[in-house]
């Protein structure tokens, strides 16, 4: 299970992802499990599921380079996080990758996609017609994949429900490169917040978007 990125942000904040190349059980030889995880790998079958679940629970063991337990819960929104230390984390994955970023004193948000063409056919869904007249975005595969990322980083970086993808969250212009970041408007309960969102496409065709804030 390489590390093929790993990056501190800052002294607080580090973000890794991982390639999957382990089977079930050697992912589970790296991990202390209790029962009520062991109940959530049942209800998860074998497969990708399993695997990614498995992956992120090990990297995140990877990256806090501890021999303890560590607790890894869901709170009603389904957000991770770690009762016994206090740090905001964010996990995300897609076919043989999974990312996690973990901030000490802010909150963090991932998300890593498979770029895919099909993204055309559901770009209206997550993105205004605002967004969309942007030269960048359009039909853009690449650029189209950028916004989903950084929407998704920004909903896992909020981590409550009720925040929409195109009704809340708005893109603003940027250049589109390989490597490179982005600022959104996001209407939140108390308020517009503006985030600023970094990304990334790697070199065998995925999409990764960060937010620290």
């Amino acid at each position: 299970m390489p590390i093929v990125f790993n990056k501190n942000i800052d002294d607080d904040t580090v973000l890794a992802v991982w390639k999957i190349e382990e089977t079930e059980a050697q992912l589970m030889s790296g991990l202390q499990l209790k029962q009520h995880e062991l109940d959530v790998i049942a209800s998860l079958n074998n497969g990708k599921r399993l695997l990614h679940w498995l992956s992120t629970r090990l990297l995140l063991r990877k990256m806090l380079n501890t021999s303890e337990y560590i607790d890894c819960q869901m709170d009603e929104h389904g957000k991770p996080y770690l009762p016994n230390l206090g740090y905001h984390i964010s996990l995300s994955h897609s076919y043989d990758y999974a990312a996690v970023i973990i901030g000490k004193t802010r909150k963090v948000g991932v998300d890593i996609e498979l770029i895919k063409h099909k993204v055309k056919t559901i770009k209206h869904k997550f993105l205004s017609d605002i967004e969309l007249a942007q030269k960048q975005i359009g039909d853009n595969v690449n650029g189209l994949y950028v916004c989903w990322c950084a929407k998704e980083a920004i909903f896992k970086w909020n981590g409550r429900k009720g925040l929409e993808f195109k009704q809340h969250i708005h893109i603003k212009q940027f250049i589109l490169k390989d490597e490179g970041e982005l600022n959104a408007l996001v209407e939140l309960p108390e308020g517009t917040q503006e985030l600023n969102v970094k990304y990334f496409k790697t070199s065998d065709g995925y999409m990764l978007g960060y937010v620290v804030a």
